[in-house]
């Protein structure tokens, strides 16, 4: 893995602000649960092609998927396992009443941000989406993935790389 590559840097960005447990599972609710909310609402958008109907939220996750595999192809590829799912029950939940559909985007997306800020609360650490929103929001749902393999221990190397970034970065923002 080329050591300057945007997603090592990416990675790097993320994990500085994510080293407390608390808040790395809180992450790993948190971020499907506004995606959830936010595919609700997506899923209202749609259109109908040669027969099939198609929607925002369907859309946006195949766009996700491709901007995460310029990056890495096994975490696009877990990345589907868990998005495609969320993206089925988006699109089953807007198909129902909008006070029912509306309300269920809006609880998951606010409690989803609101267990967020209390993950970061307990990491004493800014949330980044308060300073990059559109960045954040792009890369959360990939880095639950990265977060799977780290706690699986798979691809240590590349963890280990992360953290030595950190250390790194750490020590010259002392200096």
């Amino acid at each position: 893995m080329n050591e300057n590559s945007k997603l090592m840097d990416m990675l790097t960005g993320y994990a500085s602000a994510h080293q407390h447990p608390f808040n790395i599972a809180i992450h790993m609710l948190g971020i499907p649960t506004i995606m959830l909310g936010v595919f609700i609402a997506m899923s209202w958008a749609s259109v109908e092609i040669v027969g099939y109907t198609i929607n925002l939220a369907q859309v946006t996750a195949l766009l996700l998927f491709i901007f995460y595999f310029t990056l890495d192809r096994l975490f696009s590829l877990v990345f589907l396992l868990y998005a495609a799912p969320i993206t089925y029950f988006a699109t089953v939940i807007g198909t129902e009443p909008l006070a029912t559909s509306g309300m269920t985007a809006a609880v998951a997306f606010f409690g989803g941000y609101a267990a967020q800020f209390v993950g970061h609360a307990v990491e004493k650490s800014v949330p980044v989406v308060l300073k990059h929103p559109v960045q954040a929001n792009v890369a959360a749902p990939f880095f639950i993935v990265v977060d799977i393999f780290k706690f699986a221990g798979l691809r240590d190397d590349l963890f280990d790389e992360v953290q030595r970034r950190i250390v790194q970065m750490r020590q010259e923002q002392a200096t």
